[in-house]
């Protein structure tokens, strides 16, 4: 990095709880732009504070998970839905990857590089379900939505090691398993479109879970932890289970998984789903 006078952390700030969707997405994309073109320094800031919520726009409307309607994708509406639900998960990814290189100020600037790429990326995923969304004549906010991502945030904002391995190994592995059935489901009803702009966003995203593995381990080898047995603790105190289902092994694989780990989800996958 350059001698610069220009403070990455109170642009980073204001990406974060920037409310209007597009100029989020341009301060997201811009800053890692200016990150890699030297333009950034890691001035001395105030400390981070709690967040009980990132900036987004009033709508959509927050609900409970299980009060999101499930609809079939028989109808417009339900075709609709189902990519809404997607990028609502895209534009919440913004705001984790961003709250990420703002909060653990103790890491190191690969870890920074990482996560402002992570954000660009995950804004650009935004984009292109918005456009899928608006050729089917729906916008953002036109369904209602979850908050389970960010409240994750929530309770893994004092630790890095935590958010690494309960986020990326978690909730973001958890979307490289599901993808390639929404693509199916996708290509049944012929949108050929979405199919293309998941298959960017499934190798993307192999990556981000990547780059979470890839921290998660460096945080462990640093504390003296056992990567595997330190990730099962946190599964437990944090009551998150691993349930039957499909699991998409070769991403996981990509994505730097042990092969303990991927022996122990295939045994998993073969259980039927209300074991």
């Amino acid at each position: 990095m350059t001698h610069s006078t220009v403070s990455l952390y109170p642009l980073l700030e204001q990406a974060l709880l920037c409310r209007h969707v597009e100029e989020k997405l341009l301060l997201a994309e811009r800053l890692f732009q200016d990150w890699r073109a030297g333009s950034l320094a890691r001035l001395a800031a105030d400390p981070p504070y709690a967040l009980p919520e990132a900036g987004r726009p009033e709508r959509p409307e927050l609900v409970h998970p299980a009060k999101v309607p499930r609809r079939g994708l028989s109808t417009r509406q339900g075709h609709g839905a189902l990519l809404h639900a997607i990028a609502h998960i895209e534009f919440n990814a913004v705001n984790l990857a961003l709250d990420a290189a703002w909060r653990f100020r103790d890491m190191p600037d690969g870890f920074v590089d990482d996560w402002l790429r992570v954000a660009a990326e995950e804004a650009g995923h935004f984009r292109l379900l918005q456009g899928r969304l608006r050729e089917l004549g729906f916008a953002y906010g036109d369904f209602p939505a979850h908050d389970g991502l960010w409240t994750m945030t929530r309770k893994t904002d004092h630790d890095a090691m935590i958010r690494m391995a309960l986020v990326p190994r978690v909730l973001e592995a958890r979307g490289l398993d599901v993808t390639p059935g929404i693509q199916r489901r996708l290509a049944a009803i012929g949108d050929a479109a979405s199919v293309a702009v998941l298959d960017i966003i499934l190798r993307d995203e192999i990556g981000h879970v990547q780059i979470g593995n890839r921290w998660f381990c460096e945080l462990c080898r640093q504390r003296g932890l056992e990567p595997q047995a330190a990730f099962r603790r946190l599964l437990d105190e944090y009551a998150m289970q691993l349930h039957p289902g499909d699991y998409n092994l070769p991403a996981r694989e990509a994505a730097g998984f042990f092969a303990d780990e991927l022996a122990a989800l295939a045994r998993l996958g073969e259980q039927p789903a209300d074991a």
